[in-house]
């Protein structure tokens, strides 16, 4: 009889093997890639979100759920660990981050990528002043974009610095060149500029204990919901490009992942990284990654070039 075969993981295919990651937004999109590529490295990553398998968030969405994301980190070869947690809820927090010290002692990897408000977009914000914008509204956006994420670094960070090598990544949409421009919004475009200078600002604090804090950006995400949005699924995802031609250059979840995992193993991310934005395009050019199609999309230069500039580019030159 045959005997099966298998090649031991090496150090090398599970870089972050016994790093402790806590990713806070995690119940799908960019969040929940994030969490099972950093599994997928051999680290054990604590999963939060407001959507369980018992309750839906406000998003309204419960094909997704954190007890899901658990399983698949697990199942990528990490260990997964849900916790149910409303970021904005500062005892919630607290008692999450008493759980991973009583549980291991310190924390490596903090990944900001509390959001949610996706839903208040459409009809409610885009396409309007600051003054039509309802004011209940906004303030939602700020409190989802904004205070969740100085809540969670506020608290998590004591813990987080007990490591050899802590790193904060801050999740949001566009870099701090991208962001020069406005935003549609001023909610939306606070939201998004927020977490850019919360890397920066904890990137100084940070330094002094070896730490890295830096912000990332996907480019136009094939996420659950934007797939919803559009009426496709991953597989059929060319379709929607006939409502919005810039979808052409869109990057699946597991793109921005791939970076991310790329620079939390990378033993020189504070010198390369400290304080700075960054996107999946220039992660992918940096660390040799690519999507799950083998490409290597750049979104950002594409629309800055195409939709901004006026120049004539195909989305596969971008890629």
């Amino acid at each position: 009889m045959n005997k099966e075969t298998h090649t031991p993981l090496t150090t090398q295919d599970t870089p972050l093997a016994g790093r402790i990651a806590l990713v806070a937004g995690a119940t799908r999109g960019a969040g929940r890639a994030l969490a099972v590529e950093l599994g997928r490295s051999g680290a054990t990553v604590y999963v939060t979100g407001r959507t369980t398998r018992e309750r839906a968030s406000e998003v309204g969405r419960t094909s997704e759920t954190i007890e899901e994301t658990a399983e698949l980190v697990t199942a990528a070869g990490g260990t997964g660990i849900a916790v149910p947690t409303d970021h904005l809820d500062e005892e919630r927090v607290r008692a999450l981050v008493e759980r991973i010290d009583h549980e291991q002692g310190r924390l490596d990897i903090l990944v900001n990528d509390l959001w949610g408000g996706d839903h208040l977009l459409i009809g409610s914000v885009f396409g309007k002043k600051s003054w039509e914008t309802p004011l209940a509204d906004g303030l939602r956006i700020l409190e989802l974009g904004v205070r969740s994420h100085v809540i969670t670094a506020a608290l998590a960070l004591p813990l987080l610095i007990r490591s050899d090598a802590p790193l904060h990544v801050e999740v949001t949409d566009g870099t701090a060149v991208s962001n020069r421009r406005y935003r549609e919004n001023i909610y939306y475009d606070l939201a998004k500029s927020a977490p850019i200078r919360i890397a920066y600002g904890l990137g100084e604090e940070l330094a002094s204990y070896g730490g890295t804090a830096v912000a990332v950006t996907p480019g136009f995400l094939r996420s659950e919901q934007m797939l919803t949005h559009f009426g496709v699924t991953e597989e059929s995802w060319r379709d929607a490009i006939a409502q919005e031609p810039t979808f052409a250059i869109a990057e699946s979840p597991l793109f921005l992942a791939r970076g991310v995992a790329a620079l939390a193993a990378d033993p020189d991310r504070a010198e390369r990284w400290n304080g700075k934005s960054t996107s999946s395009g220039e992660l992918g050019r940096v660390y040799g990654v690519r999507d799950a199609d083998g490409s290597c999309p750049d979104a950002w230069a594409f629309i800055e070039d195409t939709v901004y500039g006026g120049k004539e580019g195909a989305a596969e030159d971008y890629r």
